[in-house]
């Protein structure tokens, strides 16, 4: 190992940073670890790129919301490749303008589903109140009758007098929808004469179905039993935009005597979370509110989906592009967070690194900076020089794609200082032998090892199996798993054992007598002149001293 100073033109640092990143052969030295992270000289940088990140994650989570199939595409030509300052930008400003169109789209989505559960909620409301009125004004004739109209609410016959004396006072109908449509308005004149009667209003509105009990209670102790309530169950559930799941509500109507106890009632549903709405008395004007709402609501729908289909497609758009934007933006973070290691010379104008590196990769370093002032355009070069140093060197073991899994291994118990021998080369031998020696079967050995061998043949037709977590393990440890599986064979033919059966490939070399007795004698097998060419004899595996 060589400890290494560069001495890197400010215009070239990031091309410089970058090629060194992509051959990943040296590690950087912090030298301004005096110096806090937001004092350093690139912290803007990364900033910036936290920033880009976090409008990533924003469009990601929108996609997974809106159940669009995020591309596995990666453009490794601009990933991989030399990116210049101009090339930042019109990625930055590509995805300022993306996360825009999908932030003004997804708050108009809101918005007009806000107004779709108003909607929605006036017309479950305008119909279970032209309902109760049908209801009532089909009992006035019976006083008794009126009595049960609150279906499960509101004290019914506690409420009867109040009614009561409002049947007495008009014997009209209270209008409904219906009646309307047939252009019978004397249930409208009946409602205009009770109400100059005996000043009796109402309220309604929807209330989640869980608090209806609740707001029965409550109003009934509030108002001293000088109130009728009748509510019914909405059957759909609604979806409210601020809450995850939909919710289950009831449409319900409070009638009360006097501005004063219909003020109180009002207040009582809104602090339980009711929504209340405006609806008239009249049942001509009631039956102009419901068609109304209806075409809206019937309006609002086309312009939703609408509005989903504009926010699929751009969501689309920019699923193509995300994992390479992904990609890019944490390579780019990673590149400034490199060089606020460095030390600024003012006077030069120029960064000082220094860093660990392998000495025989010092050709190629020099090869890679010598890239990256071309790819910045400059004229001046890095200098690299190599720097004598009685510090302890870092640890570096190479490996490939083979004793990866073996030094993974062995890193998850230590790893060796510099210069001490290294376990993994061993391991490549010891551990699988180890676990053929507990696994020995001819059978599995040569399953897990055909399994292991097309995992290594097609492992670049495969090698997504290393984005999923649950294979993830198998696919890496593909080179583990097919050693395992010869030594398991190899000690499998050793114990004569294939799918936990003896073979007799060979003569015995005991013989057991012709004669056996009965159950429960002991026979003895007699010794013959020859012995078993490989591994146990499998007359062992009859024997009631075998140690298999």
């Amino acid at each position: 190992m060589s400890l290494i100073q560069l001495y890197i033109p400010s215009d070239v640092a990031r091309f410089t940073v970058s090629q060194l990143g992509e051959m990943g052969l040296v590690q950087f030295r912090d030298l301004n670890s005096e110096v806090s992270a937001f004092q350093r000289s690139f912290v803007n940088d990364v900033r910036r790129f936290d920033e880009i990140e976090r409008k990533l994650r924003y469009l990601h989570k929108q996609i997974e919301a809106n159940g669009v199939d995020v591309y596995e595409f990666l453009d490794e030509e601009f990933v991989g490749g030399s990116r210049g300052p101009r090339d930042l930008d019109d990625m930055e400003e590509r995805i300022n303008s993306q996360e825009s169109r999908v932030l003004k789209l997804t708050a108009a989505y809101k918005n007009l589903q806000l107004k779709h559960l108003e909607l929605l909620e006036s017309k479950y409301v305008l119909e279970e109140v032209s309902s109760l009125f049908t209801e009532i004004s089909g009992r006035q004739g019976a006083p008794a009758g009126i009595q049960g109209a609150g279906r499960g609410a509101g004290r019914g016959q506690d409420a009867a007098p109040l009614l009561a004396r409002a049947d007495t006072s008009s014997r009209r109908s209270i209008g409904s929808l219906d009646a309307a449509r047939a252009g019978d308005l004397e249930a409208d004149i009946g409602m205009s004469a009770m109400g100059r009667d005996i000043n009796v209003g109402f309220i309604a509105g929807v209330i989640s179905r869980d608090r209806i009990a609740t707001l029965e209670r409550v109003l009934w102790r509030s108002l001293r039993g000088n109130m009728f309530l009748n509510y019914v169950d909405i059957e759909e559930p609604i979806s409210d935009p601020n809450l995850e799941e939909p919710v289950y509500k009831s449409a319900f109507i409070v009638f009360a005597h006097g501005e004063s106890l219909r003020a109180r009632a009002t207040k009582i549903t809104e602090s339980l979370g009711a929504t209340l709405y405006q609806v008239d008395s009249s049942a001509e004007r009631r039956q102009e509110d419901l068609i109304d709402t209806m075409s809206r609501l019937d309006d609002l729908q086309h312009i939703l989906m609408n509005n989903n289909v504009a926010r699929f497609n751009e969501l689309t758009s920019v699923s193509e592009q995300l994992n390479t934007w992904f990609a890019v933006v944490r390579k780019e973070k990673a590149i400034y967070h490199t060089l606020n290691l460095f030390n600024y010379d003012a006077n030069r104008n120029c960064l000082i690194a220094e860093g660990w590196c392998a000495t025989n990769d010092i050709p190629a370093i020099q090869s890679a900076l010598h890239l990256a002032t071309e790819d910045a355009g400059s004229n001046v070069p890095t200098v690299l020089q190599e720097l004598r140093t009685t510090k302890e060197p870092p640890t570096f073991i190479r490996t490939n794609k083979f004793t990866d899994g073996f030094q993974n291994i062995v890193d998850a118990y230590g790893v060796p200082k510099a210069g001490e021998v290294n376990p993994g080369l061993f391991t490549c031998i010891t551990f699988p032998f180890l676990f053929a020696l507990m696994f020995g079967d001819l059978g599995h050995g040569f399953l897990m090892t055909l399994c292991a061998a097309l995992l290594c043949v097609y492992e670049k037709r495969l090698a997504w199996l290393a984005k999923d977590e649950s294979l993830r393990m198998f696919f890496t440890g593909r080179y583990i798993i097919l050693l395992m599986g010869i030594f398991s064979m190899f000690t499998g033919l050793l114990y004569n054992d294939i799918f936990s059966r003896a073979m007799g490939f060979f003569a015995s070399g005991w013989a057991w007598p012709a004669d056996q007795g009965g159950e429960g004698v002991t026979v003895e097998a007699t010794k013959l002149d020859h012995v078993y060419p490989i591994g146990i004899d499998p007359a062992w595996h009859h024997a009631g001293n075998s140690l298999l």
